[in-house]
């Protein structure tokens, strides 16, 4: 997989993006227990009025409605003010402190050997222990599992095995003191298995989590590609930087260099509103960046009306030249056949050279972006440039003419050119 360099900024905001995905997951936690909680209460208070003859057998007369509102109003207002805690932690892209997370889970844990407790004074430590309230312990064990975290939630499932197991053993309601005491194997065992089931429920909040953190790291490394590379860099390089782990550092590569540059576009700029401008120069480069996307090509920066492309780089292709003049002849027909019927026809000029060029990521601290530079670059503009001399559209170097192979046969050689910063000479090719 692409990795992105460790200080990145797309690695800081996947680091963002997985605390706040926590977060967000401790808020749905906290609103499913609130309303586990408040829809129980509701029932309880349903019954008790209809049918309050339900709670009286079953408790065999020692159901109170006002005990249950004792536990569960305070652990309402608890579970509110967790919540507000937690929004704004939200807000202020922080992290729940780990104290607060256990205290958390401690207390939410306690609440069913709270009404364990209840249910023992009510009706006796063996039925008590056989009832509902045991089982509720397994709803916060199932529910931490949005915990997202191993630990949490095996503290949970200890939590609740060691608070109903010390319940069950030490604790003897003075009104049912004839009855014999719970089996302490028969209880450990029901323990173990609450224990067991906080275990498994942190293993699935881990896999869960690590399912977040690998798609925020795809998303992480592909941005960090789109960033690096531009916007302007094909779904098929994204996913082939991706797949092959190419790094982005600083080498010497050998590519193919292509400059394009639309003729007298600053002066059709003159009798065009804005939005017509920005409109035609949208409609001409989505054309040649299509083209450029289906033979390897990335556009590495735009230069106003024109743009500089590179072939070869950032993954290395030993078919760079012939894949830039293959390009450059599908930008002209493609432009060409654009240009039929349209009140505002464009003509473009292309030069390409072959050869070294320092690739590697350039920028500050806060930016960096990827781009070539060197001799090749240079060489590769002034070509371009020589179209306007030569009334030509498509201008190639020796060096590409050589390396194309077969696609740059027909080249026209025009002879050696003075070009501007060279003391010699150089070796220029027009292609039809």
């Amino acid at each position: 997989m692409f990795t992105p360099a460790a200080e990145s900024p797309e690695l800081q905001a996947a680091r963002d993006a997985l605390n706040r995905q926590v977060l967000l997951t401790e808020q749905l936690r906290i609103k499913a227990v609130i309303a586990t909680v408040a829809i129980l209460t509701v029932l309880v208070t349903l019954v008790q009025m209809v049918l309050p003859d339900v709670f009286i057998g079953i408790s065999k007369g020692g159901f109170e409605l006002g005990s249950t509102y004792v536990i569960f109003l305070p652990f309402l207002a608890f579970e509110l003010l967790g919540l507000y805690l937690v929004g704004r932690r939200v807000a202020q892209n922080k992290d729940v402190p780990v104290g607060r997370r256990y205290l958390s889970a401690l207390i939410e844990t306690s609440v069913p050997t709270a009404a364990l407790y209840l249910h023992m004074t009510w009706m006796g430590a063996n039925t008590a222990l056989a009832f509902a309230a045991p089982l509720t312990y397994f709803v916060f064990i199932i529910l931490s599992t949005l915990r997202l975290d191993f630990w949490l939630s095996t503290f949970t499932g200890f939590v609740a095995a060691a608070e109903m197991f010390a319940l069950a053993m030490l604790y003897q309601p003075a009104g049912f003191a004839f009855e014999p005491m719970p089996e302490g194997p028969f209880q450990f065992v029901r323990a173990i298995m609450l224990l067991v089931g906080g275990v498994l429920a942190g293993a699935v909040g881990m896999q869960l989590r690590r399912q977040f953190e690998a798609s925020i790291a795809a998303t992480a490394a592909r941005d960090h590609v789109t960033n690096l590379f531009g916007q302007h860099v094909s779904p098929q390089v994204v996913e082939r930087l991706l797949a092959s782990g190419a790094a982005p550092t600083t080498e010497m590569r050998q590519v193919a260099v292509m400059f394009v540059d639309i003729r007298n576009f600053t002066a059709a700029t003159r009798v065009h509103t804005p939005r017509q401008v920005v409109e035609r120069l949208d409609e001409a480069f989505a054309i040649l960046v299509d083209v450029l996307d289906s033979h390897s090509g990335i556009v590495n920066k735009f230069l106003g009306d024109g743009f500089l492309a590179v072939f070869g780089a950032p993954i290395e292709d030993e078919h760079a030249a012939q894949c830039a003049v293959d390009a450059a002849r599908k930008m002209l027909a493609a432009l060409e056949e654009n240009n039929t019927g349209s009140a505002w026809p464009l003509r473009i000029g292309i030069g390409i050279h072959m050869g070294a060029v320092i690739a590697g990521n350039v920028g500050s601290p806060r930016r960096k972006e990827y781009t070539v530079m060197g001799d090749t670059v240079n060489f590769a503009a002034r070509l371009e440039a020589l179209n306007k001399e030569f009334g030509s559209q498509l201008l190639i170097s020796a060096a590409v003419r050589d390396a194309a192979g077969e696609s740059a046969r027909d080249a026209t050689f025009l002879g050696d050119v003075q070009i501007r910063g060279y003391e010699r000479p150089q070796a220029v090719w027009q292609l039809g």
